[in-house]
This record gives structure tokens, sequence and C-alpha cells, in this order.
């Protein structure tokens, strides 16, 4: 996959879940990443290697920026409404403050409580039969003798 490639799969996936203003952002940090690591020697082929599928970035991307505005609210973490999310100078160019993510986390959060569940009910029932597998060996001759001592109060 080629970087103009890349870039229109990403901008594609991104404008799905934000504003034009924050696809912008992202598209000029993707885009200035790629072009920095090719300055450094790496191909380009390689550099959209390293970062994965364009789509899973922007899912990222789209469930970072939820969470962000859920936390902060209407005012950024500058305490201006509607946040500032251009306080990254990297190279003296102004680019947003952000890392480059490929799996999201709010999945992941589900993903833990869910087997957080599945694992109480393992315990529960891993408890439950081991106090029957205690219990067994001692009511199951009584359950024996009982049967026995009712058959022969039948056939009297």
């Amino acid at each position: 996959m080629t970087k103009g490639e890349f870039l229109n799969r990403l901008r594609e996936s991104l404008e799905n879940g934000l504003d034009s203003r924050t696809v912008q952002e992202n598209m000029n940090y993707y885009r200035a990443y790629i072009e920095e690591e090719i300055e450094n020697g790496q191909d380009e082929e390689e550099v959209i290697e390293e970062l994965g599928d364009p789509w899973v970035i922007a899912q990222s991307v789209i469930s970072m920026e939820e969470s962000r505005t859920v936390s902060e609210g209407p005012y950024g973490s500058d305490g201006t409404f509607g946040g500032n999310n251009d306080s990254g100078n990297f190279d003296g160019q102004r680019r947003p403050n952000m890392w480059v993510y490929t799996h999201g986390v709010s999945g992941w959060r589900l993903l833990l409580f869910v087997l957080g569940i599945i694992g109480i009910f393992l315990i529960v029932f891993a408890v439950i039969g081991g106090l029957i597998s205690l219990v067994m060996p001692m009511i199951l001759p009584v359950l024996v003798i009982i049967l026995l001592v009712r058959l022969i109060k039948r056939m009297r």
C-alpha cells in the first residue's frame, strides 16, 4: 500500500466518526509521521506496514476521542470551551498531541469485564462441585441404607 492509499483509507475511516477538524489534525499527524520516517531512511512500504490497518487506527482514534470528550465534557484539558488539541510542538511544526495507537481500549475493558464475570461463575461452580464431591461419599451410603430399609419394609 502506498502513502496516498493509506491516507485515503484513513481519511474515509476517520470521517465516519469524527468532525472535520479532528480528521484533518489526524491526517496531518500521520502524513508528517510517514514523511519523517521516510526521511530517516525507512522505505515507504515499511512505514505503512508498521502502522498497520488504517481502519484499525481510525477506530482507535475515534474511541480515544470519544473517551476524551466524555471525560473532559465541553471543556478541554486546557480549560477552553471545545478544548485545544494543537498543543504538541514537534520539529517546529504544530501537530496534534497524540500517540500512534493500533488497538482501542474500550473493547478491552468490556472483554475484561466479561472474563471477570465468567471467572466468578467458574469459581462458584468449582466451590459447589468441591463441596458435593466432599459430601457425596458420606451421603451416598446413607441414601443406600435408607433405600434398603424402605425396600425391606415393603416386602413385609
